[in-house]
């Protein structure tokens, strides 16, 4: 990668790791959670956090004015206790749409999953990207699936440096974090050279967190958000060409 594009990428990463840029974006429902954790009057649990990551990840998906309008519909539905919701087991479970193709009944069949895990454990932190696709969100397995809503969960709760990010994620390393990929992330990550692969599969993702690397050695995830930056940018500066 060239040096001029790595500086960019560097630059805008650091201008949009920032949470004014995040007001209107799902992380904001995990974040409510995450800021009572430290014993004031909220009261919440590391539960609260992960389940309300797992549902805001999981309608992460189109204009993020309607996934926050949606993400609130299922936390009003929640009563704003998602912990409590999940193992009380009366969830709202009809075909009716929740966000665009997830129906209510695909809502509350991931939280019946939920509520068998948490009966047995107090945080999903050590299930791998496999587990949480099938155990979960109730998918196939595929080992070659990008699991962007899956990786994108994971920036959320394991990035640590207290900006856009919770870290309450405490025994995993960012090191390991990948790029979560969808189609508009892949036409960013192309268009800048970070892959030359045509499938957006693991494979592509290994690829793009590897680019990110580089710049990001103890940090690949950070390069999120120099795609974002690049996305608000629309271009680099010609003198980064």
């Amino acid at each position: 990668m060239e040096t001029m594009i790595k500086e960019q990428l560097a630059e805008w990463a650091e201008k949009y790791n920032d949470p004014v840029y995040f007001q209107e974006d799902p992380i904001i429902f995990p974040r409510h959670f995450a800021s009572g954790l430290s014993g004031d009057q909220a009261g919440y649990r590391t539960a609260d956090v992960e389940i309300a990551a797992v549902i805001a990840a999981h309608l992460a998906w189109g204009r993020r004015s309607m996934i926050v309008r949606d993400c609130t519909r299922a936390m009003d539905e929640m009563d704003w206790k998602p912990y409590d919701y999940v193992m009380n087991g009366d969830y709202r479970n009809d075909g009716s749409s929740l966000h665009r193709t997830v129906r209510w009944s695909e809502f509350a069949a991931i939280c019946g999953r939920l509520r068998n895990i948490y009966a047995s454990t107090d945080s999903i932190e050590g299930m791998s990207n496999s587990r949480i696709r099938t155990e979960i969100y109730g998918r196939k397995e595929d080992p070659r699936a990008p699991d962007k809503k899956i990786n994108m969960m994971r920036r959320w709760l394991v990035r640590d440096d207290g900006k856009v990010d919770l870290g309450i994620w405490k025994h995993s390393d960012r090191k390991e974090l990948l790029i979560p990929l969808d189609v508009h992330v892949y036409e960013m990550a192309s268009s800048l050279g970070l892959t030359s692969r045509k499938q957006k599969d693991i494979v592509t993702v290994r690829e793009i967190t590897d680019a990110f690397r580089e710049i990001f050695p103890d940090d690949p995830c950070k390069g999120d958000f120099a795609l974002f930056g690049y996305g608000i940018a629309g271009h680099l500066p010609e003198n980064a060409q």
